[in-house]
């Protein structure tokens, strides 16, 4: 393998805003933000907004997240109705 063109693999911590839950797992993505860790390292967090404990179809709630799609944002804009 030729050196110098892989990203760095390292530890972060998932976030998840919607329920409070994280996880320290690896990933080559970074974060200026950082967290201390049960281990008592500090981290780098990565914020999510679905993780296992948020999503339907793991926790068996559905949610109503009604952020509406780009058609909706268009519409809204120009102050057309639907």
């Amino acid at each position: 393998m030729r050196e110098g063109i892989h990203p760095t693999y390292h530890q972060v911590i998932f976030f998840d805003t919607t329920s409070g839950y994280k996880f320290l797992s690896g990933s080559t993505k970074s974060s200026k933000e950082t967290m201390e860790w049960e281990d008592g390292n500090s981290y780098p967090v990565i914020r999510v907004d679905t993780s296992s404990a948020s999503h339907p179809f793991y926790t068996g709630k559905q949610r109503n997240v009604d952020k509406g799609g780009r058609v909706d944002r268009f519409n809204q804009r120009l102050g057309q109705k639907k």
